[in-house]
Parts: structure tokens; sequence; C-alpha cells
């Protein structure tokens, strides 16, 4: 049975750091949609003996490998050749791949070059699977190939599979939706789908993510997955089961999760934490202004990201100087002289100051060192302190971040927009913060 797929990529423009490799992270997606568990990511240059190791090593792992770049017509595009190698099998020229290469060249009303008919060329036993927006067509291959897999302790005869495909995004997706996927649901030969459920959080670590959903599921009922993008954790539950009973244990168990992590859950799927704030002020009915001083403007950046935002987002003052705070939002002379632009109290008139001036619901400040200067003894770099104004509601902390310039500024908008997104679900603002 097809169960575990490796994702091979080829190209120095990979190994370089030149790109991305977005191929991989599309195809991871698409494999484990169809039920297949992604084992393996490799990269590999543009080199025989490393392209020849990768289809190696992707061989012992996986059952089916699937395979973008190396398929152009130059003399580093060394897939083809290097796959037919280690299949132990003949290059074969066919003619009605070269005859549309000629076609798609006098359509364009081009010259070809004679070395494109090198994209004619497959191994003798692949099944070739076409290219309708451009000159490389892809192919497929079963073999049977004798080695030790993972875990064995013996060499045995298994059989492999095998897809090659441009590394053109815009060519390899149809390619694979269309002629790829139908091929694999068919050997696969097994009606199980693979669903998950991402929950997106902040405000906890890692490990104390880890433990408070390993408490609440079990290994058998799903697995689980955890990806931090500073500023925020990724919790992913996949679940593996017949089609109706997948849904309904997916269902039960991310209820389970959601109810063990609580508000640290700010949002499901790809939704930002932007987006999880417009959502919960349009559900209020509120408004947002904001004050900054040391994100400088990256808080109102972050919340006109989201389309339609202008329905609750008033205004956004940078207020970056003493004299701006003064003159802008009102903080009197006496704050900033008794307890320093750094200080609970100047965030406190800064947030206060904002929503007055602007006649929002809600005004959320920021005021800090971001650094690498301008720390002291007493206020070290990355000292930062938050401030929320509501009707009836004015809370303020100081918070000691870490980090780069760029990284204090980016946790400060973090922080700051959750305090927003509490706010407006009637959630206590002060318990946002940094958990173990």
């Amino acid at each position: 049975m097809l169960e575990k797929v490796v994702l091979l990529s080829t190209g120095d423009e990979l190994t370089t750091g030149k790109i991305a490799d977005t191929n991989a992270q599309w195809l991871a997606d698409r494999c484990l949609s169809l039920g297949l568990d992604v084992v393996a990511v490799l990269v590999a240059g543009d080199h025989r003996d490393r392209i020849a190791w990768a289809w190696e090593r992707a061989f012992e792992l996986g059952d089916l490998v699937v395979s973008t770049g190396g398929l152009g017509p130059t003399s580093d595009d060394l897939t083809t050749e290097t796959v037919a190698e280690v299949l132990g099998e003949p290059l074969r020229f066919d003619e009605a791949s070269a005859e549309k290469i000629r076609q798609l060249f006098a359509r364009l009303g081009r010259v070809m070059p004679e070395n494109n008919l090198r994209q004619a060329q497959f191994p003798k036993s692949a099944v070739i699977l076409e290219n309708p927006l451009g000159t490389a067509p892809g192919y497929r291959v079963t073999c049977e190939r004798r080695l030790v897999a993972l875990g064995a302790r013996d060499a045995a005869t298994v059989t492999r599979h095998l897809v090659v495909m441009p590394g053109v995004p815009r060519e390899m997706k149809p390619m694979f939706d269309d002629q790829v996927a139908p091929w694999i649901r068919e050997l696969r030969g097994s009606t199980d789908v693979i669903l998950t459920r991402t929950f997106q959080t902040f405000g906890m670590s890692e490990s104390a993510l880890d433990e408070a959903v390993n408490a609440v599921v079990r290994p058998e009922e799903a697995r689980l997955s955890f990806r931090a993008s500073f500023p925020q954790i990724s919790v992913k539950l996949l679940v593996r089961d017949q089609p109706g009973r997948a849904e309904a244990r997916l269902a039960e168990v991310g209820q389970r999760v959601r109810a063990a992590l609580g508000p640290v859950v700010f949002a499901e799927g790809e939704k930002t934490m932007e987006a999880a704030v417009g959502d919960a002020l349009r559900e209020r009915g509120a408004t947002l202004a904001i004050a900054e001083s040391c994100s400088g403007g990256l808080v109102g950046h972050r919340v006109t990201e989201v389309a339609g935002s202008s329905a609750y987002f008033i205004a956004d003052y940078v207020t970056y100087t003493n004299a701006a705070k003064m003159d802008v939002l009102g903080v009197p002379r006496e704050t900033l002289k008794e307890f320093g632009a750094v200080s609970e109290e100047t965030a406190r008139a800064m947030a206060e100051g904002a929503r007055r001036r602007s006649g929002a619901s809600v005004a959320v400040a920021t005021t800090g060192i971001a650094g690498p200067d301008g720390g002291t003894p007493d206020k070290p770099v990355g000292t930062v302190c938050f401030a929320l104004s509501a009707d009836g509601m004015l809370v303020s902390r100081r918070h000691q971040l870490w980090g780069t310039r760029d990284w204090v500024k980016l946790l400060t908008s973090q922080l700051a927009l959750d305090w927003v997104r509490r706010w407006a679900l009637g959630l206590p603002v002060l318990e946002s913060g940094f958990r173990r």
C-alpha cells in the first residue's frame, strides 16, 4: 500500500538560498490531503552525485518519491539523466514529446535551440506526464528496488514509485492535480482520509503547549505537531480515519485542545493576530485608536494589513519624542519628568490621550526601548510599557522583552494587539503575556 512519500527538490538556487522551496511546501499539503505521510523533504544541488545520493536515500524512506526541478534544457539540468542511472535504465527519445516542443516554439514565433530536445528524453520505462504550459514534460515510473529499508535488518525487494515534474510552479501544480493525484488515489487503494486542524497561539511557550495538549490527547487519537513562527506558535492536530469518522474525531479532539489552551488560542487555520483583532472589534461594534512610540507605527501597520479595517480603525498616533507625546496626545510634562517616557504612567497617559482625541472605543499604547542602545540598569533594552484605555477601564503593565531591535518591535506589536483582542472578547487583558 502507498503510504509514505518523500519530496525531492533539485536546484542550486535552492541550496544557495536564492529562492525558497515553495514547491515542497505546496506538495506536502497536497500529499497530506491524499492520505500520504510526508516522511522527508530532501534538497539537492545541480550535481550528479548529490542528486543520485538524494534519490537513493529517498527510495529507502518512502514508497513514493515526488521530485521537482532539473528538467530544463541546459547542461546543469541533470535530473532525468541521473534518475535513469539510478534506475539502471537507458534513456529513450520520445518523438511525440519532441514534436510538441517544436510546435510550442513555432506558436511563439521563436527559433527552437536544439538543446530543448533534451526535454524529450526519458528513462525507458517512464510514463510521460503532459505539460501544456511549458516545454518540459514530467514522467512517472514504478520500479523494483533491492534495498534495506529504514528500520529493517536485511535487504528486500520492494516496489517504489517515482514522479518527476518541472520546477516551475505554474507548470508543476496543474500537472500534479490533473495527472499525478488521480494516479496516487488509484495506487493507494484505501479510503482513509487525513484531516488537520490548526490552532494559532500566543502567550505560552512551546514546551508548555506540548504539556497542556498531551494531557488531553491520546497518541492513538491524533498526531500533534508544533511550529514556532515568532511571535506565535501553531499547534496542529492530524487525524487519519474513514470519511465521517475522521471529521467527528477531529471535531471532538479539537474541542478538548481548545478548552485546554483557552484564551492563548487567538485563531484557527492561517488567520493572523491582526485579523483576529478585526473580527473581535467588528463583533463588539467597537473602534480602535493606537498610540505608539518604540514600535514606530508597526501596530497600526499590522491592523491596516487587514482588508476592511477602516470599519473599526480610527487613528494611529506615532509619538516618538517627548514633545510629540505632549503636543499630540497631551501627556503631562510632569509625568514625563517624574517617571520618564518609558513608564506605565506615560503609557497610560498616551492611551487616554489617543482615545480622547480620536473618540475610539478603545486605545492601546506602547512605549519602550527597542535597542540596541538606550538601555539603563533600571530600564534595560527590551523594556516596554503597555497601556489600554476604554470606558471605565485603564490598565498598564511593564514587560521585559528580548531579542534584536526588530524582534522587540514585533513582539511589542503582538502583545498590544492581543490586549485589544482580549478586551474586545471580554477576557482579562493583563493575563496576556509570556507564561512558561
